[in-house]
Formats: structure tokens, sequence, C-alpha cells
């Protein structure tokens, strides 16, 4: 929520949309279930070559997933960190829907 607090509605439009979503799906009593085995694939491709295929960084400075490093957060804000980019990582907004992004931390979640 660190994101919240810097910006204000209209200087952060797209963070305040992932929100409302967030918590209009939530409420409205449509689920959404991530698919770990695409959140798989989707990691393969493009997560794989800094986070290793098995979630052990092959780089420094780069958590490493089976070890749980930096998987303690909601959802919400991991995707928020995937979609924005951070530190050395390139974000992945218009590169992966949210849907995506939860598939990937969904399967993220399984490695440690």
């Amino acid at each position: 929520m660190k994101e919240v607090e810097k910006c204000m509605l209209n200087e952060c439009p797209i963070l305040w949309i992932r929100l409302i979503c967030c918590l209009w799906i939530s409420f409205s009593g449509y689920s959404y279930a991530a698919d770990t085995v695409k959140g798989s694939e989707i990691y393969g491709m493009y997560c794989a070559s800094c986070h290793g295929f098995a979630g052990s960084s092959v780089m420094p400075n780069v958590p490493s997933f089976d070890q749980g490093e930096g998987l303690f957060q909601s959802d919400l804000a991991l995707l928020n960190s995937i979609a924005d980019g951070k530190n050395g990582m390139p974000s992945y907004q218009g590169i992966l829907s949210d849907s995506d992004i939860l598939d990937v931390i969904a399967y993220l979640r399984t490695l440690n």
C-alpha cells in the first residue's frame, strides 16, 4: 500500500483501477481461480532467466522464490511490483495481463 500513500487518485489511476477491480471481485461473488500451470509457463518465458526455473535465483540480489524471498506480501502488492517493475526487474505492464500475473503469483506460492 506504499504506492497508495505516495500518490493521489489523479497521479496513479492504474493503481486505483487495480484496487477497485480487486475489491469488486472480492465482493461480487465472482471468484478468480488462478491457473498455476499457466503461471508456470509464463514464469518460464519471462521470469526464469533471472529467478531460475525452480525459483532459485541465478543472479545476485534477485529473490529466490524457492526460499520464500519476496513472497511475504499480498497478491495485490506482488501484482503491482511485477506490473510496474522493481529495482532491476522490468515492467510487465502491457506485456502480461493482471490475470496472467496472478497466475504467476499463484505458481510462485507453490515453490516454497
